[in-house]
This record gives structure tokens, C-alpha cells and sequence, in this order.
């Protein structure tokens, strides 16, 4: 094990902010109220609760297991932790993963910070309560040729200010403000959002159990939200092991990000929920529910409409923000580390990248929609995000937790889980079961049951 460490957080803290804000993303805004809501609320959340603090959680660990003990990014974690430099694959396919993201997700987050300056200028309150004027609205943004692009490039090139200014100065120092500020952001529309006449009838169909609903569809889906809710598979989580002070518990550490990340995900509901149904709207799930939806429940509440839409889609922009930023820092730290330029170079160069392949994602809604691939003639778009949401991060997981429950040396896991005996494990046995067992069948279970579906 290296000794040694080219830089680090300057704390504990520093550590959950930043993981929690890499975990936190859109998401957790409106995916995750969306399908508690429509697989049984309470019955759904029971679930989910248990799958996240048992099963991602543990991918979650075993991620910053690998990190911290090799202090290297994840090819060269791999590699330093076995003989056989084969298993580099892994951290390899963790990067590809992170980059493909990262490009679809300046997509999303191009139309949110576009949404903010509509919001600022008056733009979505002059559309009114028509529904059918703000999903045209939507549409004809989301189809131009410009207007998104320079979105995405304007939201883009803030992460690229932000990993370039470093691990401390950068991602920690601002993840120590983004996270606060999307937390009073996201408390701040609850407080509002509960008190709109009829919001009980939101809070029934987030919360009430009604086990009816909890299909093994649903089953499956609390099972993918809480293995990828997390930014496990993508390599980022064994960066930021790598950036973990060394007398860190893993363990706590893990847990307090695990709860954050869901508490913000329930607290999203409370915030949209009571709005929605309170308007009398039918929810929806992704992009129609934050652009088509919300926006009608925004001017239903006159002047102040302006206000709560504008601070939402921030709420938005600054938990896209935090994502993007762990998938770009994933990314930069790489090559820094294999190619041994310097930060900034590296930066740069993954900023154009993943920006010009974002650009070429954004205009295949639009004006090179009639590019398609496969007999089910997807869009760029749609393709790639079927690549990252049901191939990508399940296969890079389930790679490395059995990497780390099979091959790894358990002395290993042990001596870095303890802090080389420092810290009681108590937990140890039920981990490691999780880890060689439990977590590779659920991720076995998720990735043949999205290839099936």
C-alpha cells in the first residue's frame, strides 16, 4: 500500500459533502418521488430504504476500500491491488462509464440552467396555466439547434472553473456551499409546497403504504434506484477513497452519505408532491415533470410563482453541479495520474470532450433526430441513456464488488475497513457477506431483468 497521497480532503466532512453532492443529482429531484409515488409510497420507501443501507451502501464501501488502500485512480487501483494488471479493466470500464454520463448529463443540466434565466426573466409566467403551451414550450426548446447547446457549454465550463481550481479548493470548498444551499433551497419549497390548500392528498401518494402497488416491477425498480442513486460503477467513489484522509472511518463515513442522499431524495417529494396535486395535476415522471408540470404549478401561485420557479430549477442546476463535477474530477484525475499532465491540461481537454459529445446528444433530439441506431431506431440521446442506465454502471459494479469480495486480500479489506486496528469492525462479518453474496445476485437481478425488459 502507498504511503503517500498526492492530495486529499481536508476532512471528514469534506469528504461527505462531496460524496453526498457526487450521490445527489436530478435524479433524486424528480425520479425518485415519481416511482416511490407509483409503487406504493410507504411500501415502496420501506424497501428502498432497506436495499440502499444494505446493498448500496456496501458498494458504496467497498469503492472507497479500494481507493484509500491504493491511492491510485481506478485503473491503477486495480492493478496495484492484484498481480494480474488485467483486473485494470475494471477501473477502465468505471471510466467510460463516467465519461458517457457525464455527456448525457450536460444535456439535462444545460436545460435546467436554461430554465433558471427563463424563470429570472419572466418567460415560463407568461406562459400561465395553459399545459399546452408550456410542454410546447419545452418541446420547441429542447428541439432547437442552439439554445441548448450553449447551456450545456455555459454549465459545462462552471465544472471545468471548479476542478481546475483543485481537490480542496475546488470540489470540497465548493461542495461545502452547494450542498447547504441546495438542502435550505429544497427545505424552503417544502415549507411552501405544504402549505398550498389540498398538499395532504401529495404527502398520501408519496407516503401512504399501500402494498397493492409493490409489484416485483416495483421491487426491481427500488433495487435500481438504490444501487445507482449512490455514483457507484462509475469510479468516482474510488477517487474520492483515494482522497479519503487515512484515519477516516470508512464505515460511518459511508452511512452518513447513504442517509443524506436519501433524506434529500424524500425531502425532493415533499417539495413537489403537495404542489402537484394541490394544482390538481397528475404527476409525471422525468423531464415532463420538471419541464412541463412543475412550471404549471409554479404560475398557479401568481407573483410568487416567479420566486419558487426560479429557486427550484437552481435547486436543480446546483445537484446537477455537484454530479457533474465527481464525473469530471473522475475523469481529470486519470489522466493526470497516467499521462502525468497537468491538472489543467487535463481539464481542458475532458471539458471538450465530454462537451462536444453532450452537444452531439443534445442536437439528436433536434435537428439530427433522423440519425437513429438499431431496429428500435433510437435517437443518440435515447441510446446513450439506455447504455448508462441499464448496461454501464450495474456490469462496472458488479465487476468490482466481485473484485473486491473474491479477489481482493480480505487482510486487506480488514486492515483499511479498521484503520489498521484502530477501529472496532463488529460489523465485519454481515459486510462481507453482503459484499460476496447479497450484492452481486441484486446486481445480477437488475442487470438481466433491464436487458429483458
Amino acid at each position: 500500500m502507498a504511503t503517500t497521497k498526492k492530495t486529499t480532503f481536508s476532512s471528514t466532512l469534506g469528504v461527505i459533502m462531496a460524496a453526498v453532492g457526487s450521490a445527489v443529482g436530478l435524479g433524486n429531484i424528480w425520479r425518485f418521488p415519481y416511482i416511490c409515488g407509483k409503487y406504493g409510497g410507504g411500501a415502496f420507501l420501506i424497501v428502498y430504504l432497506c436495499f440502499v443501507f444494505f446493498l448500496g451502501a456496501t458498494l458504496m464501501i467497498s469503492e472507497f476500500v479500494i481507493g484509500r488502500r491504493s491511492q491510485h485512480t481506478p485503473v491503477k487501483a486495480f492493478q496495484s491491488l492484484h498481480s494480474k494488471k488485467a483486473w485494470g479493466f475494471i477501473g477502465l470500464l468505471g471510466l467510460i462509464t463516467s465519461f458517457f454520463i457525464l455527456s448525457q448529463y450536460l444535456v439535462l443540466s444545460g436545460w435546467t440552467t436554461d430554465y433558471i434565466w427563463e424563470s429570472v426573466v419572466g418567460n415560463l409566467s407568461a406562459l400561465g396555466t395553459d399545459a399546452g403551451a408550456i410542454s410546447n414550450h419545452f418541446a420547441q426548446f429542447s428541439t432547437d439547434g442552439l439554445r441548448p447547446v450553449i447551456a450545456l457549454v455555459v454549465f459545462s465550463a462552471i465544472c471545468l472553473i471548479v476542478i481546475m481550481c483543485g481537490v480542496q479548493k475546488g470540489i470540497e470548498n465548493v461542495s461545502k456551499v452547494l450542498m447547504p444551499l441546495l438542502v435550505l433551497l429544497v427545505l424552503v419549497l417544502c415549507v411552501r409546497s405544504l402549505t398550498l390548500p389540498g398538499a395532504g392528498k401529495g404527502l398520501e401518494y408519496l407516503f401512504s403504504p399501500d402494498f397493492s402497488k409493490l409489484t416485483g416491477e416495483g421491487v426491481l425498480a427500488a433495487l435500481g434506484q438504490a444501487l445507482f442513486s449512490l455514483s457507484v460503477g462509475m469510479g468516482v467513489m474510488i477517487v474520492y477513497g483515494s482522497y479519503m484522509p487515512l484515519n477516516d472511518n470508512v464505515f460511518k463515513t459511508a452511512m452518513w452519505i447513504t442517509a443524506c442522499d436519501t433524506l434529500i431524495a424524500i425531502l425532493a417529494g415533499v417539495a413537489i408532491f403537495p404542489a402537484v396535486f394541490s394544482c390538481g395535476l397528475d404527476p409525471a415522471g422525468g423531464p415532463g415533470l420538471v419541464f412541463c408540470v412543475l412550471p404549471n404549478v409554479f404560475n398557479s401561485m401568481g407573483g410568487a410563482g416567479v420566486v419558487f420557479s426560479t429557486m427550484f430549477f437552481l435547486l436543480l442546476a446546483v445537484a446537477a453541479m455537484t454530479s457533474a463535477i465527481s464525473l469530471l474530477e473522475a475523469l481529470t484525475a486519470s489522466l493526470l495520474e497516467h499521462a502525468k499532465v497537468s491538472r489543467h491540461l487535463s481539464a481542458i481537454l475532458f471539458f471538450l470532450l465530454t462537451s462536444a459529445f453532450g452537444i452531439l446528444f443534445s442536437l439528436s433530439i433536434g435537428p439530427l433526430s433522423h440519425i437513429t441506431i438499431g431496429s428500435a431506431h433510437l435517437t443518440l440521446f435515447d441510446f446513450v441513456d439506455k447504455l448508462n442506465s441499464i448496461y454501464l454502471p450495474p456490469i462496472c459494479s458488479l465487476f468490482t464488488i466481485i473484485f473486491f469480495g473474491w479477489v481482493m486480500p480480505e487482510a486487506d479489506v480488514q486492515d483499511e475497513l479498521s484503520n489498521h486496528g484502530a477501529v472496532k469492525i463488529g460489523y465485519y462479518g454481515v459486510f462481507r457477506f453482503l459484499a460476496r453474496y447479497l450484492a452481486p445476485l441484486a446486481l445480477l437481478i437488475v442487470l438481466i431483468a433491464g436487458i429483458m425488459g
